[in-house]
């Protein structure tokens, strides 16, 4: 589904002020996508970001040679090796400062460990590219009404108390902290901490990890400085006149944190990774290989990722 949603973001350049981009490979794959969806799309194969800056308004510019054939839905291994040397080059190229900020799109990860790709995912991918531990590249849901960053991720819900610590919602807060201000321009974030148990707890009648773990390191990020409030009743969290009180949402599993996100944003939603030396977003949503091809997926979110990520990037050259 990528190929089809990037064509139909570049087709969308003007009306959504989208800054210059290129396309790491996968020009007769992009030209195929958009036949497909019944798109009048120029490509233009170019040799660096500069004749890219060049031909965009004229033409989707794709970066190089890499190629690979078109069968939305039907992922295989010519796909994946295609995906993650796309991954590679894109990566590379933002780690040299040479791209401004890196957007990556859904992609199906057992066809990547297929080919050989030794990291869960891609956040871990450009973590270790970037030089920076698995741990410290902090996942944040961005919407235009919701923040959220979930504490534990991809984690069974029986394995999510054990993991929950005060280093853990410390680490996470500080770096969704330091982002806010840096990538974002809020000058004094606001971080809400939802509990993990119904109600927060109820004062220890539901659970003790708000007592025990959330509220002593809401307690030490607030003495150090950032405005850190909770634990919060999830239940209550994301109501409308609820969501005006934070800038961030750092929420104890997957699922508390994507569920509101996506029921608000789901059009709209951008993953933003946080704590990286470079600008990364990503849309948020899956492969969508059911509807992959039928011209019905929404581009909406691939070109929010875009204006996040440029957006972010001019922030951070602003913050120095």
């Amino acid at each position: 589904m990528g190929p089809e949603l990037i064509a139909a973001a570049w087709l969308t350049r003007e009306r959504n002020a989208l800054p210059p981009f290129a396309v790491a490979g996968g020009a007769r794959l992009l030209a195929a996508a958009a036949k497909l969806r019944g798109m009048s799309l120029s490509i233009e194969q170019v040799e660096t970001l500069e004749d890219a800056r060049e031909v965009f308004s004229r033409s989707l510019p794709v970066l190089g040679a890499l190629d690979g054939p078109y069968r939305p839905g039907h992922p295989d291994e010519d796909g994946a090796r295609l995906a993650l040397a796309s991954l590679e080059q894109a990566t590379a190229l933002a780690v040299a400062s040479e791209a401004a900020a890196l957007v990556t799109g859904p992609v199906a990860k057992a066809r990547l460990a297929a080919v050989g790709f030794g990291f869960p995912g891609q956040t871990e991918y450009v973590a270790h590219a970037c030089g920076i531990a698995a741990q410290d590249a902090v996942m944040m849901l961005a919407g235009p009404q919701l923040r959220t960053v979930p504490l534990t991720v991809h984690m069974a819900l029986t394995d999510v108390p054990r993991a929950i610590t005060v280093a853990l919602i410390q680490r996470r807060a500080r770096v969704a902290h330091r982002a806010l201000q840096q990538d974002f321009g809020i000058a004094a974030p606001r971080i809400a901490v939802a509990g993990l148990n119904p109600h927060a707890g109820e004062d220890g009648q539901m659970g003790s990890e708000e007592q025990q773990i959330i509220a002593p390191a809401i307690a030490s990020l607030r003495a150090s400085g950032i405005d850190a409030t909770g634990p919060h009743p999830a239940d209550a969290l994301f109501a409308p006149h609820a969501r005006g009180n934070y800038d961030v949402a750092l929420c104890m599993y997957h699922d508390q944190a994507l569920i509101p996100l996506k029921a608000l944003d789901f059009d709209e939603g951008v993953n933003v990774t946080l704590g990286l030396p470079i600008i990364r977003t990503s849309p948020d949503h899956g492969t969508a290989f059911a509807i992959a091809g039928t011209g019905r997926a929404s581009a909406g979110a691939t070109v929010a990722a875009m204006r996040m990520a440029a957006g972010c990037a001019s922030r951070r050259a602003l913050h120095g």
